[in-house]
C-alpha cells in the first residue's frame, strides 16, 4: 500500500481532489447522518469523469455516486475519497466492491474508517484486486471535517460542541437574569447552523425553565437538514413541567434524560405531551453526563450541541466532555452580579484547567466568534 505522491505536481493535483472531494462531503452533512458525509472525486487522464457525495442513509454512498456518474469512464480512473471505502453489506452494498468492478485502478483516501465493519478491511479489499492505494492524502482536514464521525465511531459517544454566549466578562445573563439577547442577528443566525449541523440539541432544566426555548432550526438555515435535530431536556430530578415550546412535538421531537429520582407524575406527563424518555444514571446535581452522550450516540447522534446553561456546562467541562466550543463574544461587560457564563465547577488550580485549542476568530457584526477544540 502506497502512502507517497509521485511527485510535488502530482500531490498537487491530487491535493487538490481532495480539498474539492472535502467540500462535497461537506455539502452532504446535513443529510448523511449516523452515516459520515463523505465525498469522492474520480479522474481519468487529468479530467473529472465523476463525483459524488453521500446521500441520507439508504441512498448511494460518495464511490457509488460518482461511479454512477462516470460509468464507463470510470475503468483506468483514480477514485479520491475522503475516507475508506466500506467494505459491508448494509443497506446499500459495500463500496470497495462497487469500486473493483468499475475497473478502478487507484484509490486515493485521505483517512482509514475507524467503524468496526471497516477498519483497513476497504484498503485489504482494494489492494488484494490490484488496486493502488494511497492514503493520508489531506488527512488533517478530513478528521476537521469528520471529527463528530470519527469521535462516535472511536468512543460509541456523541461529540460534545458547547455553545456560549457571554459578554466580555464572561457573563451569561445580566443580575436579573435577562439574556435575550447578549449576541446580535449575525451570531444568533450562526448558532443556527451549527444546529443544523448536528443531530441533537441539549439543555439543562435551569435554561428550560428560565428561557422556554424551542430549541428548533431556523426555516431559511440551507441546507436545511433532512430531519430536525432531536431536542434534549437533561432534568435528573424532574424539575421541568410538559409545557411550553419545547414539548410542542410537531415541531421537532423531544427527548429529556433523567434519573430514577424524578416523580413518577412528572415522568408520565413528559411521555403523555410526546416526549420520549429515558432514565439513566444518577450523578450529583442530577444524571452522569457520560451516559447522557453515550445514550445519544446509541441513536446516531454524531453532534450533540450544548446551549446551556452554565452548570450543565460547567459539569460537561469538569468531566472532560467537551470536544469543541464555539463561543460568542458580545462587546458589553455585565459585571459581579450577572450570572456567569459556566458555572457549578471550576478546576482547583490552573495546571488542571482544561486546554483548548484555538482554531478560528472572526468576527459577526459586533460580536467575536471563537472556535476552540479540545487538546488532550
Amino acid at each position: 500500500m502506497g502512502t507517497d505522491g509521485a511527485s510535488s505536481s502530482g500531490e498537487s493535483a491530487v491535493d487538490q481532489l481532495m480539498d474539492w472531494a472535502i467540500v462535497l462531503g461537506e455539502r452532504a452533512r446535513r443529510r448523511s447522518a449516523p452515516n459520515p458525509w463523505v465525498g469522492c472525486v474520480l479522474v481519468r487522464d487529468g479530467m473529472i469523469v465523476g463525483e459524488g457525495a453521500s446521500e441520507a442513509p439508504g441512498g448511494p454512498h460518495a464511490e457509488t455516486a460518482a461511479l454512477a456518474a462516470a460509468g464507463d469512464r470510470a475503468r483506468g480512473a483514480t477514485a479520491v475519497v475522503t475516507l475508506e471505502p466500506c467494505v459491508h453489506q448494509g443497506r446499500t452494498g459495500p463500496c470497495a466492491e462497487a469500486l473493483v468492478d468499475a475497473g478502478v485502478e487507484r484509490v486515493v483516501v485521505a483517512l482509514e474508517d475507524p467503524d468496526s465493519r471497516v477498519s483497513g478491511r476497504g484498503f485489504a479489499r482494494l489492494a488484494e484486486a490490484g488496486i493502488e492505494v494511497v492514503t493520508e492524502v489531506g488527512a488533517d482536514e478530513v478528521a476537521r471535517s469528520l471529527a463528530p464521525y470519527l469521535h462516535h465511531r472511536r468512543t460509541g459517544r456523541s461529540a460534545c460542541l458547547a455553545k456560549i454566549a457571554t459578554s466580555v466578562d464572561g457573563r451569561a445573563a445580566a443580575a436579573d437574569g435577562s439574556s435575550k439577547w447578549i449576541t446580535g442577528p449575525g451570531a444568533r443566525a450562526d448558532a443556527h447552523e451549527l444546529r443544523a449541523d448536528s443531530q441533537a440539541i441539549v439543555v439543562g432544566a435551569g435554561t428550560a425553565l428560565a428561557d422556554q426555548p424551542r430549541l428548533t432550526v431556523r426555516a431559511e438555515v440551507t441546507p436545511a437538514p433532512i430531519r430536525p435535530p432531536v431536542r434534549v431536556l437533561v432534568d435528573g430530578r424532574g424539575r421541568v413541567p410538559a409545557t411550553g415550546p419545547l414539548f410542542e412535538t410537531r415541531d421537532a421531537p423531544t427527548m429529556v434524560l433523567t434519573s430514577d429520582t424524578a416523580a413518577p407524575r412528572v415522568v408520565d406527563a413528559w411521555i403523555a405531551a410526546g416526549a420520549k424518555v429515558e432514565v439513566l444514571p444518577a450523578a450529583p446535581g442530577g444524571v452522569a453526563l457520560d451516559a447522557v452522550l453515550a445514550t445519544l450516540g446509541s441513536l446516531g447522534v454524531l453532534q450533540a450541541m450544548v446551549e446551556g446553561g452554565p452548570t450543565l456546562l460547567g459539569a460537561l467541562l469538569g468531566a472532560g466532555l467537551v470536544d469543541r466550543m464555539i463561543v460568542y463574544v458580545a462587546p458589553t461587560v455585565l459585571g459581579d452580579r450577572a450570572l456567569p457564563a459556566v458555572s457549578g465547577w471550576s478546576p482547583p488550580t490552573l495546571a488542571d484547567a482544561e486546554r483548548f485549542e484555538l482554531r478560528g476568530v472572526s468576527t459577526l457584526g459586533a460580536d467575536v466568534r471563537l472556535e476552540y477544540e479540545v487538546s488532550r
